[in-house]
């Protein structure tokens, strides 16, 4: 009984520091203006990359097989889709 009365206890203290932490952590603004304009630029660098990825490959594709720009036009919209998503989840999520 005394065994599970110290789980208990280990498990309480480590939710409440689980607590506090997430507190400390959301009330903490020290976020200076270099780390600010490094996410900008690593979104920019998320919302980008996979259109011209997708053009890239598209081009190759449509130079190979002589299609116009089939394969272009449909990469570089999934591209897009890609890097919207892909920078959609990175916002959502919470950063140190």
């Amino acid at each position: 009984m005394n065994d599970d009365q110290s789980r208990a206890d280990e498990m309480d203290t480590a939710i409440r520091r689980h607590i506090q932490r997430q507190k400390t952590g959301e009330t903490d603004g020290s976020v200076n203006v270099s780390q600010h304009l490094a996410r900008i630029g690593v979104l920019g660098w998320t919302i980008i990359t996979p259109p011209l990825a997708g053009l890239l490959v598209g081009r190759w594709l449509d130079h190979r097989t002589g299609s116009g720009v089939a394969f272009s036009a449909a990469l570089l919209l999934a591209g897009f889709a890609v890097g919207g998503w892909s920078a959609w989840k990175w916002m959502s999520h919470p950063h140190a």
